[in-house]
């Protein structure tokens, strides 16, 4: 079986900077996603507080605090993605090194997302009563 090749060469694969292009692109819609329904939710109270707290009520489940916990990870990694796309936008010479600077926010990400899965997840764990 032949490999697929185009004008350009083999085939594309993808480097880490298309990776965080591509993760930064989609966390930045999942805030946007949630930022809309929050403005939603919010936008209840006109029709009464018993309508209003119902759909609040919906924060309560599992399953939407799991979506919270990637809610929160979206965030942080858009923020720390976005402090590196400064960087590199600032000090041009920070090109040279945009894979350890990928690889230093993927750290950075993992290191913030470790507290906040524990302490989210045990909410989480105590909602379907596993703890």
């Amino acid at each position: 079986m032949a490999k697929r090749t185009s004008e350009l060469g083999g085939i594309y694969k993808a480097g880490t900077g298309q990776w965080a292009w591509l993760a930064h692109r989609i966390t930045g819609v999942g805030i946007l996603f949630f930022l809309f329904a929050h403005i939603v939710d919010t936008a209840l109270v006109a029709w009464g507080p018993e309508t209003y707290n119902k759909v609040i009520a919906l924060y309560h489940h599992p399953i939407v605090q799991i979506m919270e916990i990637g809610l929160v990870g979206a965030v942080i990694f858009h923020g720390v993605n976005g402090i590196r796309i400064m960087i590199m936008d600032f000090w041009p010479k920070s090109l040279l090194y945009h894979r350890q600077l990928t690889w230093a926010t993927l750290l950075v990400f993992f290191a913030a997302m470790g507290p906040v899965t524990w302490i989210m997840g045990d909410r989480v764990l105590h909602a379907l009563g596993w703890l």
